[in-house]
């Protein structure tokens, strides 16, 4: 098992198929894009597969994330996905995405085995959509919301974050909306991973701030600690149920003592925390001819040096070389 010397023990899986991304969002990179990393350094097919198997086989790794940047723009993935499904003991399989080109692979991601989806979505109005992505493609993530839906990778959860002067006052209609629709609803804290550095604690929306909001037009009722396990979202029963809305409270609520992730990018590093400074190479070691044993020896003694926690409440906290795109949200 992938163990922590706090006695913590993962067994969720985050796994970044690739850097690049075709939006631009304020809150991860900047507008000309970045230096996207180099076909040679990526992890081919197999080597994630092969990696993913020893997680599941070897680790004790039960659940399995595919992220990106934009993991849609991975031309394997579909492939990945039905030979991950095809492993024994069967992982429980899901993708983060923008939501953009869903719309043409829900059916073929959920026939080779992918059980659900979580899509990014932070506004309902088209014009503030482009002005937070850079691009003008609100349509092509409402109609992968929907193929989503209809391919029945549920539950279907939309991730939305909210920024100062841009989508503050939203959180209600895009409850609202989630709730018509049949989405779970999930706000996420904007984290310190801008590749352009320009995160700062004063002036973020916290999760206070949205809960104020949303309770402006509805009841919420905490669903509780037992319900929520190691989940990063504390939930709320919406007006009663059956509906229920998240908040993943990552700077102001921190749940780094129930953590159970560990992290693979899109280059074959094992990061232990999303806000680590630090990596452990499995590419070089794959590359090299290391067995399976070896691999899982190396991942292991990676996840035994995982800190007690992310840092941020620490005024020295410096933010990840590596921005959310590099490393997988």
């Amino acid at each position: 098992m992938l163990l922590d010397t706090y006695g913590r023990v993962a067994t969720d899986l985050r796994v970044s198929l690739t850097d690049r991304c075709n939006l631009r969002c304020t809150y991860c990179m900047p507008e000309e894009g970045l230096k996207w990393l180099a076909k040679p350094e990526l992890l081919t097919d197999d080597e994630i597969v092969r990696l993913v198997r020893v997680a599941v086989t070897m680790l004790g790794v039960e659940e399995v994330r595919f992220t990106g940047g934009e993991p849609l723009l991975r031309p394997g993935l579909v492939g990945i996905v039905e030979r991950c499904a095809a492993l024994e003991p069967r992982p429980k399989l899901s993708l983060t995405t923008n939501g953009i080109g869903l719309e043409r692979t829900a059916e073929a991601l959920r026939a080779a085995g992918l059980d659900r989806v979580n899509v990014s979505l932070d506004t309902l109005d088209p014009e503030v959509f482009q002005r937070m992505t850079r691009r003008r493609r609100h349509a092509d993530v409402l109609a992968g919301l929907a193929a989503a839906r209809a391919a029945g990778l549920s539950p279907v959860k939309v991730n939305a974050v909210l920024m100062p002067g841009l989508n503050e006052t939203e959180a209600p209609d895009l409850l609202s909306w989630a709730v018509e629709h049949a989405y779970e609803l999930r706000f996420i804290e904007q984290m310190p991973l801008d590749a352009q550095h320009g995160w700062r604690r004063e002036g973020m929306i916290t999760a206070g701030d949205i809960l104020a909001s949303l309770r402006t037009r509805f009841s919420l009722t905490p669903e509780g600690e037992d319900s929520r396990g190691s989940a990063p979202a504390e939930r709320w029963i919406v007006d009663g149920g059956p509906h229920r809305v998240g908040v993943i409270a990552s700077v102001t609520r921190p749940f780094c003592r129930t953590c159970d992730r560990t992290r693979l990018t899109a280059d074959g590093q094992v990061r232990t925390c999303l806000f680590a400074r630090e990596e452990s190479d499995l590419r070089g070691a794959l590359r090299a001819g290391a067995d399976d044993t070896e691999i899982a020896r190396l991942w292991k003694a990676a996840m035994w040096g995982k800190k007690a926690g992310s840092g941020l409440d620490d005024p020295s906290f410096l933010q990840p070389d590596r921005p959310m795109s590099a490393i997988g949200g």
